[in-house]
């Protein structure tokens, strides 16, 4: 198959993201807002373009008052900020239907190389003909990393809010 076209569906699609909270369990929350430019081959990812953007306002922690703070200059700054964004740099692969996408993410205006671990799911026509491809991709970013601090320090020792996040995208793509 060669590279072709393929278009975000983002009604089956997702990313979602948890971080440690006070050091005893973790808080999960999603981005509602987000689009993809995808130029590949399903079946060989290695020379995939790959370009992901995500409106950091969107974010949805299922707590109104959270997702403000997060919206706001203490997280993601998304006044001044709106989007994160992901553009592959490099795909190595790992296994069958397994690789290694290295790209820079920027965040709150910082730009860092990051590699998600990605896998092709499959690929099949829906029942009105449209081609679609599935792909699961994972990954932990450093938060401090992008200017993301802020913290509280509890009474007992630690913080509020760990440093590392994973990530976990879940997403189907049409054909274009």
């Amino acid at each position: 198959m060669t590279k072709t076209k393929w278009a975000l569906d983002p009604v089956h699609s997702s990313v979602d993201f948890s971080v440690r909270h006070m050091m005893i369990a973790n808080v999960k929350g999603t981005f509602n807002n987000f689009s993809a430019t995808i130029d590949a081959d399903p079946a060989d990812l290695t020379t995939a373009t790959i370009e992901f953007s995500i409106e950091t306002a969107s974010v949805d922690t299922r707590n109104k008052d959270r997702d403000g703070h997060l919206a706001s200059a203490d997280f993601f700054d998304a006044e001044n900020h709106p989007n994160m964004t992901f553009r592959a740099t490099k795909i190595e692969k790992t296994d069958e239907g397994e690789y290694n996408v290295t790209g820079d993410l920027t965040l709150r205006g910082v730009t860092k190389p990051e590699t998600f671990a990605v896998t092709f799911e499959g690929q099949g026509k829906d029942p009105w003909g449209n081609e679609k491809a599935g792909f699961s991709a994972q990954g932990t970013i450093n938060r401090s990393d992008y200017g993301l601090v802020w913290n509280a320090a509890l009474e007992t020792g630690g913080v509020l809010v760990g440093d590392k996040v994973k990530i976990n995208l879940q997403i189907q793509a049409a054909k274009a």
